[in-house]
C-alpha cells in the first residue's frame, strides 16, 4: 500500500557537474537531484558537499538499475545506489520503471516495459528486492515513449497503480513524459493522472523537449513548454506535490533562464486550486 508519510521537498533543480556553481548560487532552491551513476559515494563532488552543509536536500536518481527487465536487480548496482543515499543523507532514492538491458546488451535508452500481467509480476518482485536492499524508500518514474507494446493489458496509470498496490513503492511522475506520450502515442495526460494513486507521489519532474518530424523528443536540453506546465497544473489540481524538480542535462542556458523556468514552476504551484 502507499506510504503514510512523504518528505516535503519543495522546488528543486537537477544537479549536473557542468552547472555546479550555477546550482549552488540559485536563489530559493530547496533541493537538488543527482544522477546516482555519476557520483562516487566515497568521493562526493565538492559542490554537493557545499549544498548539503547549507541544508539543501540531495536525492540520488538512478538510470541504470533496469527494474523493468526479466533479470533480478544486480547487487552491485543496488549497493551503489544504497551507498549514494547514505553518503548524501537522502530521504529517498528514485529510479525509472524501464527496460534497459538483456542478455548482457545495453539498450542505451530507457525503454517502456510491456504492461502485461506477467510483466507486472516480474517487476513487482524486482521492486521488492530493491526495496529490501535500499536504506531509504524507493520511488519509480514513468517513462517517455516513442512506441507502445502491442499486447499491453494495462494503461500506464493502471500499471503503476497496481505496482504501488503490490509493493508500496512510491511514484516519481514526470509531467514532460506524459506530454511526450500524448504527442507520440495519443494518450490523454489527464486520464492517466486520474488513474494514478497520487497518494503515493514522492515528487514531480519537469523538463523540456522538442518536436522533430512529428515526434516529440524528451531532450532535457530545451526550454520547458507551456503544455508541460499545463499538465503540472492538472496534477496540482488533484494533489499538492511534495516536490517539483526541473531537469536540464545539456545545452545549458544562462542562470537567469534557469531561474525563470523555476519561477514558472513556482507560479503553477502557487496558482493551482485543488479539486
Amino acid at each position: 500500500m502507499p506510504p503514510e508519510t512523504t518528505t516535503r521537498l519543495g522546488v528543486g533543480l537537477g544537479w549536473r557537474s557542468e552547472i555546479d556553481t550555477v546550482v549552488e548560487r540559485q536563489p530559493g532552491l530547496d533541493w537538488v537531484e543527482v544522477v546516482a551513476e555519476n557520483i562516487c559515494a566515497d568521493h562526493l563532488p565538492d559542490s554537493l558537499t557545499v549544498l548539503r552543509e547549507r541544508g539543501v536536500t540531495v536525492v540520488p536518481h538512478g538510470v541504470g538499475l533496469g527494474l523493468g527487465g526479466a533479470d533480478l536487480p544486480a547487487p552491485g548496482r543496488l549497493a551503489r545506489l544504497a551507498d549514494a543515499a547514505l553518503a548524501l543523507g537522502s530521504p529517498l532514492v528514485t529510479e525509472h520503471l524501464a527496460f534497459v538491458r538483456a542478455g548482457g546488451l545495453e539498450a542505451g535508452h530507457l525503454l517502456p516495459v510491456p504492461r502485461t500481467r506477467d510483466s507486472l509480476r516480474v517487476i513487482a518482485e524486482n521492486v521488492r528486492i530493491a526495496q529490501e536492499q535500499l536504506p531509504v524508500p524507493l520511488a519509480l518514474e514513468n517513462t517517455a515513449a516513442q512506441l507502445a507494446w502491442p499486447d499491453d493489458e494495462f494503461s500506464e496509470g493502471e500499471f503503476l497503480a497496481e505496482l504501488v498496490e503490490r509493493t508500496g513503492v512510491r511514484l516519481l511522475i514526470d509531467v514532460a513524459n506524459l506530454h511526450t506520450n500524448r504527442v507520440n502515442l495519443g494518450l490523454d495526460p489527464a486520464a492517466e493522472l486520474d488513474r494514478l494513486p497520487l497518494e503515493a507521489l514522492a515528487y514531480v519532474h519537469v523538463a523540456g523537449g522538442r518536436l522533430v518530424d512529428g515526434v516529440w523528443h524528451d531532450t532535457h536540453a530545451h526550454p520547458v513548454t507551456e503544455p508541460v506546465l499545463e499538465i503540472l497544473a492538472e496534477l496540482c489540481a488533484r494533489t499538492a506535490p511534495p516536490g517539483v524538480l526541473l531537469e536540464r542535462d545539456a545545452n545549458f542556458p544562462p542562470p537567469s533562464e534557469l531561474a525563470g523556468e523555476l519561477d514558472a514552476i513556482r507560479r503553477v504551484l502557487e496558482g493551482s486550486t485543488r479539486r
